[in-house]
């Protein structure tokens, strides 16, 4: 048996990587995290451009393959803006779940503890999702998880039934 893929996207803030660390903190220790901000740190990619974005995420959707072939189950927190990209890593993998972390534009301006946004508003920051580039919203993800309104803790539950629901199927 294969591992899984949970990939969650979302805007940046939206508390795609907080409901990921609750989820392997409450529930699956084993799952492996990767996060687009520790990634991208250390492989030193800074190339936001639509073309960078798209050769980053196939990377790690690369790297989730490999690991689910291993039996290792993974959880991605990458905001992932395009769904030709989404829907591209989707096809190549047959463990591959889309979770959207649906959280609305001033949640995630308010949620912002590194200042992100403010210098993509102040043109500080160019090509910022949300802001100076755009994020296409799944038509038809696996799973909604609303930020606006329910608890990280709630969103990890629910993330977690689903999970549960997935290995019974699988």
């Amino acid at each position: 048996m294969n591992g899984i893929t949970i990939w969650l996207t979302g805007l940046p803030c939206s508390g795609k990587t907080t409901i990921a660390k609750e989820l392997i903190e409450r529930y699956y220790p084993s799952f492996e995290l990767l996060d687009g901000d520790t990634i991208r740190q250390e492989v030193d990619n800074q190339d936001f451009s639509i073309e960078g974005r798209r050769r980053h995420l196939e990377y790690i959707g690369m790297i989730s393959r490999y690991l689910n072939k291993h039996n290792i189950d993974v959880i991605c927190s990458f905001v992932s803006p395009e769904a030709c990209t989404r829907d591209s890593l989707k096809s190549k993998s047959k463990s591959f779940y889309e979770v959207y972390v649906r959280c609305n534009l001033e949640k995630c301006i308010e949620r912002d503890v590194k200042g992100m946004y403010k210098k993509a508003l102040d043109g500080e920051i160019k090509n910022f999702t949300g802001i100076s580039a755009p994020y296409e919203e799944p038509l038809h993800p696996n799973l909604i998880l609303n930020t606006d309104f329910d608890s990280i803790e709630t969103c990890a539950s629910l993330l977690n039934i689903f999970i549960k629901e997935i290995k019974n199927v699988k």
